[in-house]
């Protein structure tokens, strides 16, 4: 299905309402009347009749200012322009702004309509025309027909209406119906019964009366209640039309002209955008870094800086990377056209399109920085999202969030995520989360000085504790994840887990003599060894101590039950063992009862029942222990 728009720009009063109603019949210049009839979308739009039985729709810009506004909120879908200028008048500077415009937001198509033909002779229609086509030279323009008409004798409007038509049948270009809508709201009123409805040009996807929405950037929800293509209830609308839609439950209040309806979950809120910026080849003004800027987007006009990423200032006709840090929140995507507007005075100094809908705050003049962003413009779907990941893997966000960044289509999106995983770009930690190679590489450089610095300190342990090694090694609350991670670099051989803690892969515990002593002093003292210090003060000549005792902890040898209370492995096996049959015999066991298989004091046996209960071994029912 073909859905065109077609975008109307030109000077004031050089009759592009005129053309329209000459086009189509309709009179786009009738507010009070709109607000009367209700849902409509007739104030400033208009629709052409195709020979196939289809509509275009037709976006009138009656004025300078809002040509801006109107055209942007539709820019996102404009397939084809007309520029129009009058023949009394000729090429004005509001037509060159507006043609400037229209380059900027990568209109594919165009014709150049000479209005008001009747009003001069053939000579004068002459040099007007070459005029023009000098003015357009460089342009999208530059190869257009130029047609000349008068709206008030009928004059060229079947040529006009003709090239039209052949425009639309070269255009094959088919909008992309499988993604999330999206409209840019250029219009929001209430109607008496229905409630509140908004119009724009639907950009993208496919939305039908039922669907659920979300209004960004406020994040409110609703409901299409009705929807309308053309003046005409519909069940179901498509990208490329202008539509009007009845949304349930909210006030004209709860919306501002420039939100944006999308499907829930499509899109993310923003205070600062990536951009490649262009700025216009007539442009007087040389513009500064962190000059203060109008940026509009959509039907939004937002205040924002412009930082120059690789440079102190930008001049007419030159391009660079750029970052735009808004006043304001807004919804994007990338692969967006903008437009750029000196502060003060008001007037349109370039655009572009957005590379990074919700980036990081940038350093300027950052090489690592400015490749990125030349891969985001230029590189092929497979590395732009290999440079999102790239960015946001330590950020650890969802496959989810990614694909909504890169603007890739889901389908396409979650085919070159299995190509990067493969061949070992990515390593997937799940279903929904992917990271780069390189952060993974970053996080082993950080666990490889980390641990060796601890193995430094503490030579006669196995390693860090996995518990101590998580909380140092990634700040995150997913211990799933790091485990995941962690259990990678093990797989690789950069680590290894030996009872319970983690050390470098090539890394074995030093050993000495005093760890045999104090051994063997814990062995001897069975079920009721002596305390750590009794211990240590039987040794005097051993002065790491300490460090020594920690290690047969970690290595497992020691099971501290207790603070000051540890039996050496054995022992506490013998104990599992002797309570774990008495319980199958009896059904449960007590304290008196623990005591007397140890044979020790009852100090030992409530030590080790309640490590247990700790442990979640056994679990106590009145005076007795159960298995849990």
């Amino acid at each position: 299905m073909k859905n065109i728009i077609i975008g109307t720009a030109g000077h004031v009063d050089h009759g592009k309402t005129a053309l329209i109603k000459a086009l189509t019949g309709i009179e786009t210049d009738r507010i009070k009347e709109e607000k009367k009839r209700g849902i409509t979308i007739e104030l400033g739009f208009a629709y052409l009749d195709l020979p196939d039985g289809e509509k275009a729709g037709i976006i009138d810009v009656p004025g300078h200012e809002k040509f801006v506004k109107n055209m942007l909120a539709g820019a996102g879908g404009i397939d084809l322009a007309l520029l129009v200028v009058a023949a009394d008048e000729g090429f004005m500077p509001q037509t060159r702004e507006h043609l400037g415009i229209l380059s900027l937001l990568d209109i594919p198509e165009g014709i150049i309509v000479i209005t008001k033909k009747d009003m001069v002779d053939e000579d004068w229609l002459e040099v007007v025309s070459e005029d023009i086509r000098n003015e357009v030279k460089g342009t999208f323009l530059e190869n257009a027909q130029i047609i000349a008409v008068s709206s008030y004798t009928g004059e060229g409007i079947e040529e006009l209406k003709s090239a039209i038509f052949t425009l639309i049948d070269k255009n094959t270009q088919l909008k992309n119906l499988d993604i999330p809508f999206r409209i840019p709201v250029d219009r929001i009123f209430s109607v008496e019964g229905f409630g509140t409805v908004i119009t724009g040009t639907l950009i993208e996807g496919t939305m039908k009366v039922g669907d659920p929405v979300t209004l960004y950037p406020s994040r409110i929800e609703s409901r299409i209640r009705n929807l309308q293509v053309h003046s005409q209830d519909v069940q179901q609308a498509y990208a490329g039309q202008r539509v009007a839609v009845n949304l349930a439950g909210l006030k004209k209040t709860d919306l501002s002209k420039g939100d944006v309806v999308a499907a829930p979950n499509s899109m993310h809120t923003t205070m600062m955008i990536d951009i490649k910026l262009n700025i216009l080849k007539d442009c007087d003004r040389e513009i500064l870094n962190a000059t203060r800027l109008h940026l509009y987007h959509g039907a939004r006009d937002v205040l924002c800086k412009v930082i120059l990423l690789d440079r102190e200032s930008i001049s007419a006709g030159e391009s660079c990377y750029a970052q735009l840090r808004l006043e304001e929140e807004i919804a994007v995507k990338t692969g967006d056209r903008f437009v750029l507007r000196f502060y003060s005075p008001l007037e349109t100094i370039g655009g572009g399109v957005i590379l990074d809908s919700n980036p990081f705050k940038h350093k300027r003049n950052d090489a690592a920085v400015l490749e990125s962003l030349n891969i985001k413009e230029n590189g092929s779907d497979k590395e732009k999202i290999s440079a999102a990941l790239r960015d946001y893997s330590s950020r650890f966000e969802t496959l989810d969030f990614l694909q909504v960044q890169t603007a890739i289509p889901k389908e396409e999106f979650n085919q070159q995520i299995q190509k990067l995983v493969k061949d070992k770009t990515a390593f997937r930690i799940n279903d929904n989360l992917v990271i780069h190679s390189d952060y993974i590489n970053h996080l082993k450089e950080n666990a490889v000085r980390m641990l060796t610095a601890y193995h430094q300190e503490n030579p006669l342990r196995d390693g860090m504790k996995r518990d101590e090694f998580r909380s140092k090694f990634l700040k995150y609350e997913d211990i799933a994840v790091i485990d995941k991670i962690t259990d990678s670099l093990v797989n690789r051989k950069f680590l290894k887990i030996v009872n319970g803690c983690v050390s470098l892969y090539d890394f074995e515990a030093q050993s000495d003599n005093n760890q045999k002593l104090i051994e063997q002093a814990f062995l001897e003292g069975g079920f009721s060894p002596e305390s750590p210090d009794q211990i240590a003060s039987r040794f005097p000549k051993i002065k790491n101590f300490k460090q020594v005792l920690e290690s047969l902890v970690s290595n497992g040898t020691l099971v501290r039950v207790e603070d000051k209370i540890l039996l050496h492995i054995d022992y506490y096996n013998k104990a599992m063992a002797m309570a774990k049959e008495h319980i199958s015999q009896n059904g449960q066991i007590t304290l008196a009862e623990m005591r007397d298989l140890m044979g020790a004091s009852r100090k030992f046996a409530v030590a080790v029942l309640e490590y247990w209960d700790r442990r979640n071994i056994t679990k106590k029912v009145g005076d007795a222990r159960v298995l849990k």
